[in-house]
């Protein structure tokens, strides 16, 4: 008992508390552990029967019956956490159960001490109540919009999403434009039609395939195209729902929609307008980078100093995309960038006389790249995992043709603007470049042996993910990686000892800790991390093999680990992080200012710095999580 009460006098908010009052708060406490299945509290106990727990390690489940019978989860509850004090204070009104999802220890406190000191010390019941609070907010959230079993979300978002988000700029014909002349242009341009119109502004009609048909049936492929033109056209505003234009494209799907804004035709949709957005931009990029063969026109094409790309990325944003999928598009932009990049670099191989590569590989990429989670600021992280040669003949020839190809990869890579790792973690360093036989037999040296430094570099590596080659190797490394990592519980302590460095910005009652003149924040150090590093923890304890942040998520909401309401809002903070990221860096690109992951809180409007604080606290509630772990730990 007494090693617990050591640890908690220093946990936030005991830390709140005077000697005085944490002795009496303590004062007849006791330590109680339930099984798995075991309630805490029942919903059937009596007011004056429930009784106040903090939570000390384990997971419980917060469970309302409905008057259908019907049992709803609607919460869990972590290490950290107080237990019975949203009943107590709800008079009893609001009546849940809890209960233990595995094996789990709260420290039980005397009910009457503890009221005491709430009523006595401003500063801590605050804080107390200010959690259940917001607890209670979303409590009433969950059971009021939880009364549908499936949400169709891709209904909702047609009936959300506007129409000039997905129109294209208009191609226009004068009136007096040959028919021939027209069909050559929808040919050249690949469209299913154009407006006609004197001044590019206001429309005279629509000419596509079936009126140019008709012409040329008619012999009159030299007439204008006013005398063919359909006059009688459907037509959107830009500000009009998709689902309108979708509608009658289902039906007419050889035609073209003209948009409008008040008497002006700004862009026309097609079918091809609606495939997925992402993809659209994606696809182009995707033909015009398998088809380049030089690094120099290979860079121009990099989300670093690609414009149009920026543009498109602005536009997703303004469009409420989640800036974790904004990232994932980015890495997979830059995914067929290094995979054109090696295409390039076997080709100078077979040039300069060393031939193919003569045994299986597999490039992979780490960290941020890893997770599909880039921005536009970012090194390099790769490795290569070698197919096991070093009992062939050749095997030094092997190893020699890999050194070289691994560097002409890394420095193609800069050269494309992707800057050395500062690090060393690259494929051309011999840490990074090994058999898959050396990767195994390393893992468990690397694991035992790790130190401060070494513990950075092992986080990097846990995010891997295949790109190139043979993914059998890599698929094969991750299998044993996750079984090893989750029985090492001395690797666990590191990894939350490491997260732990750098402290989430953000006080009680919200106030955000800025440094300098600016009061600026590292959104990557001080916040994306906390999140992206305790999901980590959390997915290689239960081990999950997933690498991405929002798929890691997902697996522990799916197997329980996670309740569906903490990983929303985890998933919700993640967003808004990296949308104020991807907006200061795409700011930043147009001044031409170096990027960097620092955020002004001068620069922010009300609305933002308040969607900042949500995520900060939201960070904030996870590390305090993870600290609670690593000091429980450190005692037993």
């Amino acid at each position: 008992m007494e090693k617990y009460l050591n640890m908690f006098q220093s946990q936030y908010p005991f830390n709140l508390l005077t000697e005085q009052e944490f002795d009496m708060i303590t004062e007849k406490a006791e330590i109680r552990d339930y099984k798995t299945n075991e309630f805490v509290i029942h919903e059937d106990e009596k007011e004056d029967e429930v009784e106040i727990h903090f939570l000390i390690s384990g997971l419980a489940n917060s469970i309302m019956h409905r008057s259908s019978g019907k049992q709803l989860s609607i919460g869990y509850y972590y290490p950290g956490d107080l237990v019975g004090m949203m009943i107590l204070l709800s008079s009893g009104e609001m009546k849940f159960s809890v209960q233990a999802m595995e094996e789990t220890k709260t420290l039980c406190f005397h009910k009457g001490n503890f009221m005491d000191i709430m009523s006595t010390n401003t500063k801590f019941s605050n804080v107390v109540l200010e959690g259940i609070s917001n607890t209670m907010k979303s409590l009433y959230h969950e059971v009021k919009y939880k009364s549908s079993d499936s949400d169709d979300h891709s209904e909702k978002e047609m009936y959300t999403k506007r129409v000039d988000g997905y129109m294209e700029p208009p191609v226009f014909v004068t009136p007096d434009t040959s028919i021939g002349e027209a069909a050559g242009m929808l040919q050249e341009k690949e469209l299913e039609g154009v407006v006609v119109s004197r001044d590019k502004k206001q429309m005279l009609g629509v000419l596509g395939y079936s009126e140019i048909f008709n012409a040329f049936f008619l012999g009159e492929k030299d007439s204008p195209v006013e005398n063919f033109m359909k006059k009688d056209v459907y037509s959107v505003m830009s500000q009009n729902f998709i689902y309108e234009a979708l509608s009658y494209l289902k039906h007419h799907p050889t035609t073209i929609i003209p948009v409008f804004h008040k008497e002006n035709v700004v862009g026309f949709l097609r079918q091809s307008s609606f495939f997925n957005i992402k993809d659209s931009i994606y696809f182009d990029l995707t033909y015009r980078i398998s088809n380049v063969d030089k690094i120099e026109e290979l860079r121009g094409l990099s989300p670093f100093h690609n414009k149009p790309f920026q543009a498109f990325v602005r536009q997703l944003i303004d469009h409420g995309t989640f800036g974790y999928e904004i990232c994932e598009l980015i890495s997979s932009l830059n995914d067929r960038i290094h995979k054109q990049v090696i295409h390039l670099a076997e080709e100078e191989m077979v040039k300069e006389g060393y031939g193919t590569p003569q045994i299986n590989y597999c490039f992979i990429v780490m960290g941020s790249e890893g997770r599909k989670e880039q921005g536009f600021s970012t090194d390099q992280d790769n490795g290569l995992i070698l197919a096991d040669h070093n009992r062939l003949e050749n095997a030094e020839r092997i190893k020699e043709y890999f050194r070289i190809f691994s560097e002409k990869v890394n420095f193609m890579l800069e050269a494309c603007g992707f800057p050395l790792c500062t690090g060393g973690i690259m494929a051309k360093e011999t840490k990074w470049r090994r058999t898959i036989t050396e990767w195994s037999s390393d893992l468990d040296h690397w694991i035992q042996k790790m130190d401060a430094q070494e513990i950075r570099d092992f986080t990097i590596f846990m995010d891997f993910r295949p790109i190139f080659g043979d993914y059998s190797l890599a698929y094969q490394l991750r299998e044993e990686l996750t079984a090893k990592v989750q029985k090492k519980l001395n690797l666990h302590q590191l990894l939350m000892k490491d997260t732990l460095r750098f402290r989430v910005p953000f006080q009680p009652f919200g106030r955000i800790i800025g440094v300098g003149k600016q009061r600026s924040i590292n959104l990557k150090k001080s916040a994306v991390m906390q999140i992206v590093n305790a999901v980590r923890i959390y997915s290689i304890r239960y081990g999950i093999d997933n690498v991405n942040t929002i798929d890691r998520l997902n697996k522990l909401n799916q197997e329980e680990r996670f309740h569906p309401r903490d990983s929303e809002n985890a998933k919700m903070a993640l967003h808004r992080l990296l949308t104020f990221r991807l907006q200061q860096n795409l700011l930043q690109l147009d001044e031409g200012k170096p990027l960097t992951n620092d955020i002004s809180l001068l620069e922010l409007s009300k609305e933002d710095k308040r969607k900042l604080r949500e995520a900060l606290a939201i960070a904030k509630r996870l590390q305090q999580v993870l600290e609670l772990s690593y000091n429980r730990n450190r005692v037993v």
